[in-house]
C-alpha cells in the first residue's frame, strides 16, 4: 500500500532520436580562398605577386605582377607602381604603367596617371586619365607589356625624357 512502484507502473520512456544536422564542411580558408584584399591600412613597398586574384584598397609603392590573375585597385587604394594582371580594375588612383593581357577598365572613380598596354581598354565617363594607349595586339611593345627602364610612379615617356636630360648634361 504504501509502495508505490507497485501500484503504479510507470510506462518505459521512448526517446525519439532528434536527427543532428551534418557537421560543417570544413574549409580551409588559405587554400579555398580565391582573392586576396590589402586593406586600406596597409601599405606595402616593393614587389606584389602571386598566382590569385588581388584587390588593391590601400597604398603601394613599386611593381604589381600578376600575369594570369585580375587586379583590381579600389576605390581607396593609391598606388605608385607598374600593375601587370590578366585583367586590371581602377576604381582609385595609380600613377604607373599599367599592362593589362586581356583587357584594363578605369571606372568613372578611377585616376591613372601613366600609359596603357591593353587589348581591350574601357574608359566609363567620368574616368580621369593622362597617358598613352596601346590596343594594337601586333606590336612589340603588347607582346612585352612593362615597359622597359620606367621608374615606378613615372610614365615611361617622362622617363625616357628624364634619361635623355642626364645624358645631355
Amino acid at each position: 500500500m504504501f509502495d508505490k512502484r507497485k501500484e503504479s507502473p510507470e510506462p518505459p520512456k521512448v526517446e525519439k532520436p532528434t536527427p543532428t544536422p551534418p557537421p560543417p564542411p570544413q574549409v580551409d580558408n588559405f587554400t579555398s580562398r580565391s582573392t586576396a584584399v590589402i586593406g586600406q591600412t596597409i601599405k606595402i613597398k616593393g614587389t606584389i605577386s602571386g598566382d590569385e586574384n588581388l584587390i588593391i584598397e590601400g597604398t603601394v609603392d613599386g611593381t604589381v605582377d600578376l600575369p594570369k590573375h585580375d587586379l583590381s585597385v579600389g576605390a581607396t587604394g593609391k598606388l605608385s607602381a607598374d600593375l601587370s594582371a590578366k585583367t586590371v580594375k581602377i576604381d582609385g588612383q595609380v600613377t604607373g604603367d599599367i599592362a593589362g593581357s586581356e583587357k584594363v577598365i578605369v571606372s568613372k572613380s578611377g585616376h591613372v596617371r601613366g600609359n596603357i598596354v591593353a587589348p581591350r581598354v574601357t574608359l566609363e565617363d567620368g574616368a580621369k586619365f593622362k597617358g598613352s594607349i596601346d590596343m594594337d595586339p601586333n606590336d612589340s611593345a603588347s607582346r612585352n607589356p612593362m615597359p622597359a627602364k620606367s621608374q615606378p610612379g613615372q610614365p615611361k615617356a617622362a622617363a625616357n625624357i628624364n634619361e635623355a636630360k642626364q645624358e645631355a648634361g
